[in-house]
């Protein structure tokens, strides 16, 4: 028994570097050498705790990372777990990532339409090439995440 494993699921994520960028976004760097670039924007917006760090730009760029790198950290005791940083959705989409959600979901134009509330046209033209507006990629990364949750 004493030479035996125990998991316990995922190691926890560990953040080796945060670069602050313009509009609220960050530039994470995992342990792992992994890099994501993350929008804060809407849960700056979530928390009436965050309001400095919407309305000070230069309290925003003083992110450090948190001795453990468990955590991102500002001046005056306001933090971000790695654990939820890890969640959040990169804000690159593009186009591929479009389709590659569409056939995941076994989505057609119309269905897609139907299920992210535009018409069918802009669906197309998602696939094709224009660009993405961020709250289009967001809804598809949520249906993305509601299937794999339901598939298992």
């Amino acid at each position: 028994m004493s030479d035996e494993l125990i998991s316990v699921g995922e190691p926890l994520p560990r953040i080796r570097m945060v670069e602050p960028l313009d509009d609220r976004l960050l530039r994470v760097t995992w342990a792992s050498g992994q890099e994501q670039v993350v929008d804060l924007a809407p849960a700056l917006l979530s928390r009436r705790v965050f309001m400095p760090l919407r309305q000070d730009d230069a309290l925003f760029r003083a992110v450090t990372v948190e001795e453990f790198g468990t955590a991102i950290e500002w001046p005056g005791g306001i933090d971000f777990s790695a654990l939820w940083l890890s969640k959040l959705p990169p804000v690159d989409f593009g186009n591929a990532d479009f389709r590659k959600a569409m056939d995941e979901l076994g989505m057609t134009l119309e269905g897609m339409a139907a299920a992210l509330e535009i018409s069918r046209r802009q669906v197309a033209d998602y696939r094709k090439g224009k660009p993405i507006p961020r709250s289009i990629a967001y809804a598809t990364r949520y249906l993305v995440d509601q299937r794999r949750q339901r598939v298992g």
